[in-house]
């Protein structure tokens, strides 16, 4: 990706300023274009990030039972309206052949994939893809739930609706009795 650049976001931002009728030289306005800039940078680390990273350091371990953390926070910003959407990730796996990942790793895919201007559905799958193919396991599960503030603040105006999210591969797909399982644990 090429160098983040704080001077075009700044002026950008005081063009929307002024475009909506404010004045970007107003006191409480003045530092706002320098703040979004780095704001953004810091949204946006994703860009230059690929999440197959976390999956290099594997460990042996004859574990082939589930793996799964959920409550995963996450914040993202939605590519169609460029506001932010947050909420939980849920992420199970079972391993093959005692090939686990640590469990930060899960999380840090997610983060990853979530800081772009991003859909829901394509951060859920991605983090599933991944998975899949870095850690060959039986089975991935990766479901999200969020809240999207550009249904929140304006359009439709519904504060509190979630938009739920899944990708199921591998023995997940193919066994209801361990998607049940999956489904129980993130509930309790």
């Amino acid at each position: 990706m090429k160098k983040f650049n704080h001077p075009q976001i700044e002026e950008a931002v005081r063009m929307i300023l002024e475009a909506i009728g404010e004045d970007p030289n107003r006191e409480g306005l003045i530092d706002t274009p320098k703040r979004v800039a780095k704001m953004y940078e810091e949204v946006f680390s994703g860009l230059d990030k690929n999440p197959e990273e976390y999956f290099e350091t594997i460990f042996g371990e004859e574990h082939e039972e589930l793996v799964l953390v959920k409550d995963i926070p996450f914040f993202s910003m939605c590519e169609h309206h460029l506001v932010p959407f947050f909420g939980k990730a849920h992420v199970a796996y079972i391993p093959r052949n005692g090939k686990v990942t640590g469990l930060s790793k899960l999380a840090r895919a997610v983060e990853t994939v979530a800081a772009r201007p991003q859909l829901q559905e394509r951060i859920t799958s991605t983090v599933a893809n991944v998975m899949m193919e870095k850690l060959e396991p039986y089975g991935v599960m990766v479901i999200l739930e969020a809240e999207h503030m550009c249904m929140t603040m304006r359009g439709i105006k519904k504060p509190g609706a979630k938009t739920v999210t899944s990708a199921v591969r591998g023995a997940f797909a193919n066994d209801s009795q361990a998607r049940a399982e999956v489904l129980s644990l993130i509930k309790e």
